[in-house]
């Protein structure tokens, strides 16, 4: 079994803050951390790896400094670690990201599993592992929180709103993941300095002529969306008489 594990650097949201001038978010001296959902992704194959055999690869796309999450999920356990990086990608929306990750699962080839978080914390769409599923045509299930193998099935339970519902699917299938799904491990002792090594150059590094996805679906150019203003919304309390 191979599952592909997608992942992002994401700012910490606890520090975030927004110029309120231009409605950007204020990224200078705000630690990156990876997306808590796709830890939970990543446990969850890593979890496949040890009980079930799977290879497991992680993969995510964003600039250079990308890899240092990527470094994380190998000092986890994973097998191969691959980030998408060209300047061309800068700008993607959702539609976009998905596009390119899609296209990098392709390359890949022979996945039966592909896992991302439910969503980012940055974007909080949960849009990008759906529009992955739609791309490459395979089943999705998702906000998963509980996995488990029955013959060549998976069975999966989902949560909703309205109580959970349990489905047995046949890879391939992509699945997102939930806090619930488990408790992510931490990075051994070894795999920090195996993996943390600055002259071990180990993730492999994909950009837009290797992956020939159309550069009209690419981008900022490629994107469908785009946003147009963001925020902190002003609280303010008003005292007022009670009306007898």
């Amino acid at each position: 079994m191979k599952v592909v594990v997608c992942m992002k650097q994401v700012p910490d949201t606890n520090e975030v803050r927004i110029n309120q001038e231009t409605g950007t978010l204020i990224r200078d001296g705000v630690p990156s951390i990876m997306n808590p959902d796709d830890k939970n992704a990543l446990e969850e194959s890593l979890r496949m790896k040890d009980e079930w055999g799977a290879e497991v690869i992680a993969l995510s796309m964003g600039p250079p400094q990308a890899s240092e999450i990527l470094r994380e999920a190998l000092s986890m356990g994973v097998d191969q670690a691959i980030l998408l990086s060209d300047r061309k990608f800068g700008g993607s929306d959702t539609w976009a990201t998905g596009s390119i990750l899609a296209a990098a699962v392709e390359k890949i080839g022979d996945v039966d599993v592909v896992f991302c978080g439910r969503q980012a914390i940055d974007g909080d769409t949960a849009q990008v592992g759906p529009e992955m599923a739609e791309f490459l045509n395979i089943p999705q299930i998702t906000y998963v929180k509980e996995l488990s193998r029955e013959g060549e099935a998976l069975r999966v339970r989902r949560f909703s709103e309205y109580g959970d519902f349990v489905y047995q699917v046949t890879p391939p299938v992509l699945l997102t993941a939930i806090k619930d799904l488990n408790v992510p491990r931490y990075p051994s002792v070894r795999g920090i300095l195996k993996h943390y090594d600055p002259e071990v150059q180990e993730i492999i590094t994909w950009g837009f002529d290797d992956l020939g996805v159309d550069e009209s679906r690419v981008g900022l150019g490629g994107s469908l969306t785009n946003v147009y203003r963001s925020f902190v919304p002003v609280k303010s309390k008003q005292i007022g008489r009670a009306h007898v």
